[in-house]
């Protein structure tokens, strides 16, 4: 095989974010399967790169030699982190590069990176040596000794952080108290969740299809995976020394979102979801929302209607409530209900035609309403009251179904 070709940048896998239980054949027939295979996520970490390269290649180089490979996946970076890692091959054979244009964020960079691997264990490390790569070979370690996945953490013996502030160390935390209540079955059984330094066996999360959100995949590899015995060795978390620090508060408020995904997927109502092929959460979050929305409708129609406060027209005065409880429950839908889809289509344009579809499945959902109610009241159920609940319900699954299918999709990725 050319030289230059066996050494060009990865195909970018697509599809489904599920790993195979051997690895691409394409793969199998250049080379034998490896033991390791360690992705290395990275955006605009050009200055840190080569350094992290050498550092983990002169480890692995030592504990298993040529029987590993470092995987580069870049969220094409504006600094060119990529070409950098790709100008280093010639000198680290057992490294690859994968550029991905079309694609964003950590946690699918990873998976993308372990589709196309060829290790029997699949590893993560951040490129911007916050995680100490000399822990590698106790994770190492531990995975030869039996157990299906190893983590680096910060909270047992040997670990830490080098100079959070009280308030990081206390939004840290909180995410982890947060996780035991939501996901006690998963979280209970690691002492940091939300570490992004570990190793897993391909084994144990083969066939299963990834959902992450944000930063953390730690969560969906225990959750969806069959992992059974889960190791962890200490470590210092350090500060960066080069680049900048891409921890924000969306990332816990991503956390929070994830925690909830994989308690809905995981209990029985997910179980039940998945066999009708019906979202089942989703559609309780979008009643709850409803709900919120009737609250802000006869509160804003009582300001402006009642004799004791504005005293508009009763017609004037519910279609400005109304339309007000259109853009409260809007809100909500956005960064919850259907939080996972709003996520990939950010920025103004997206999230006001996102806005605009669903103010006229509302409005349609309205007609349907009144016509539910008057059929069956008419035909069916002479009660008013009665009639007018099963409409509610007809014109809450026409908002939900049409909103799914049309208002909230993915139709491009930034």
């Amino acid at each position: 095989m050319d030289f230059d070709a066996y050494h060009s940048l990865l195909n970018v896998p697509t599809g489904p974010l599920k790993i195979a239980e051997h690895p691409p054949s394409d793969v199998v027939a250049r080379n034998n399967d490896l033991l390791l295979s360690l992705v290395i996520p990275t955006y605009k970490e050009r200055d840190n790169i080569e350094n992290i390269i050498n550092i983990l290649t002169g480890l692995l180089d030592a504990a298993i030699p040529n029987n590993y490979e470092l995987i580069v996946v870049d969220d094409d970076s504006p600094d060119l982190t990529w070409q950098v890692a790709q100008s280093l091959i010639y000198d680290y054979p057992q490294l690859r590069v994968m550029r991905r244009q079309d694609e964003r964020g950590l946690s699918s960079a990873v998976i993308r990176g372990w589709q196309a691997a060829k290790g029997r264990v699949l590893g993560v490390i951040d490129g911007d040596l916050q995680h100490p790569p000399e822990v590698l070979l106790q994770l190492l370690q531990k995975i030869e000794q039996g157990a299906d996945l190893a983590l680096a953490s910060r909270h047992v013996e040997g670990g830490g952080v080098s100079s959070w502030s009280v308030v990081r160390r206390f939004l840290s935390r909180g995410a982890q108290v947060l996780g035991l209540i939501i996901l006690p079955g998963v979280l209970g059984r690691v002492t940091d969740p939300m570490s992004g330094y570990f190793m897993v066996r391909r084994s144990a999360i083969a066939g299963a299809t990834m959902n992450p959100v944000g930063y953390k995949i730690l969560l969906e590899v225990i959750g969806r995976g069959n992992v059974r015995e889960i190791a962890e060795a200490g470590y210092v978390f350090r500060e960066r020394t080069e680049g900048e620090s891409k921890v924000t508060w969306k990332q816990y408020v991503e956390y929070i979102q994830h925690l909830i995904r994989l308690r809905v997927s995981t209990d029985k109502l997910g179980k039940i979801s998945r066999r009708i092929d019906f979202p089942i959460g989703k559609f309780i979050r979008f009643g709850l929302v409803g709900l919120s929305g009737v609250f802000v409708d006869m509160a804003v129609l009582y300001l402006l209607s009642d004799a004791s406060t504005l005293a508009l027209p009763l017609t004037r005065s519910k279609i400005i409530a109304g339309e007000i409880a259109i853009f409260n429950n809007f809100l909500w839908n956005d960064a919850w209900t259907f939080a996972d889809v709003s996520m990939q289509q950010k920025g103004w344009k997206q999230r006001i035609k996102r806005f605009l579809k669903f103010n006229l499945v509302c409005l349609a959902g309205l007609v349907i309403n009144v016509l539910v109610l008057n059929v069956v009241y008419n035909f069916l159920i002479p009660n008013q009251y009665i009639a007018n609940l099963i409409a509610i319900a007809v014109a809450t699954i026409w908002n939900f179904w049409v909103n799914l299918k049309l208002s909230w999709r993915v139709t491009d990725v930034k």
